[in-house]
């Protein structure tokens, strides 16, 4: 028996290009053609988002208000693929993100408090320390006001309006004129905490957005009191007054004399140390960092 064998028609050559198949094959050329372009473009030009770091830092406004993004802004003109996540609110919100290992470090403006301590060693928390400087608010007056000392009870009474008259602390008989930061400030909550055991300024005292505006009415008024940064202690028209008789000095500040000051930390966890981390907390704490620090009204670390 013989077997005829057929040949099979090529099925390749007799398929029909249909509209449908035809925009499938285009859109599926121009898909891959979108996806070469910007693979391309990764590798010409670089993408941040690849191998990017992240820093987050959580805690004190009076550290994230100014210095913080100061200092960020000049460590990312060197480190551009690092990426910043913060959020300041207290020193406590800080502490208790690094403990929820919510943060790599945590910005602090005052020592823990003995809950705070028992919390880190009820979770096995244990952290390394870093001073980055020390916080500074200088009571200033006009400069030929007698007035060169008060005691830390005559400035409580002044900026919370007990004390009215300048006769009341050893000055002219005339009236006391304030000069404060806006309530919307960290200085403005940080004053009533150091100098004013957070009781309420004076009704009618005088705000202002800036240190430098503070300065500058103070000097132009004989009667007035304000209070700045340290770095401008020493404009024209002005004098810092010494408290108990400890002046406004880096020494006092660094004994840790001058009662208007807070020492400013970060915190990282000790076993959860990242190298960026670390690496922006040395710039910090190098010369250049302190240099900021110093330049913006900061007292560098010892």
């Amino acid at each position: 028996m013989k077997i005829k064998l057929m040949s099979l028609p090529n099925i390749g050559n007799t398929i029909k290009t249909t509209p449908t198949t035809e925009f499938l094959r285009r859109r599926k050329t121009r898909i891959m053609g979108n996806v070469a372009g910007f693979l391309l473009c990764i590798l010409v030009m670089g993408y941040p988002a690849i191998d990017a770091q992240t820093i987050v830092i959580r805690g004190s406004n009076t550290v994230g208000e100014e210095l913080a993004p100061r200092l960020i802004a000049e460590y990312k003109k060197d480190h551009p693929g690092v990426v910043f996540d913060t959020e300041f609110k207290l020193t406590g919100y800080g502490l208790a993100a690094l403990r929820d290992g919510l943060c790599d470090i945590s910005a602090a403006s005052r020592v823990l408090s003995r809950w705070e301590v028992e919390m880190n060693k009820s979770k096995g928390l244990e952290m390394n320390e870093y001073i980055i400087g020390s916080y500074i608010v200088a009571v200033i007056v006009n400069s030929n006001n007698p007035v060169g000392d008060l005691t830390p009870d005559q400035v409580h009474d002044i900026f919370t309006g007990a004390i009215k008259n300048w006769k009341a602390v050893g000055g002219p008989d005339a009236p006391i004129h304030l000069y404060i930061r806006d309530p919307i400030s960290g200085t403005y909550l940080g004053f009533l905490e150091l100098a004013m055991k957070s009781d309420s300024y004076a009704v009618g005292a005088n705000l202002f957005t800036n240190y430098v505006g503070i300065v500058q009415a103070v000097a132009n008024d004989p009667d007035g009191i304000g209070y700045c940064s340290f770095d401008l202690t020493t404009k024209a028209g002005i004098k810092a007054v010494s408290i108990d008789g400890v002046a406004c000095r880096v020494s006092t500040v660094n004994k840790g004399q001058y009662p208007y000051s807070r020492v400013l930390r970060f915190y990282i966890n000790k076993t959860k140390e990242t190298s960026a981390a670390h690496d922006f907390i040395e710039f910090v704490r190098s010369a250049r960092g302190q240099q900021i620090a110093s330049q913006m009204g900061y007292v560098p670390h010892p």
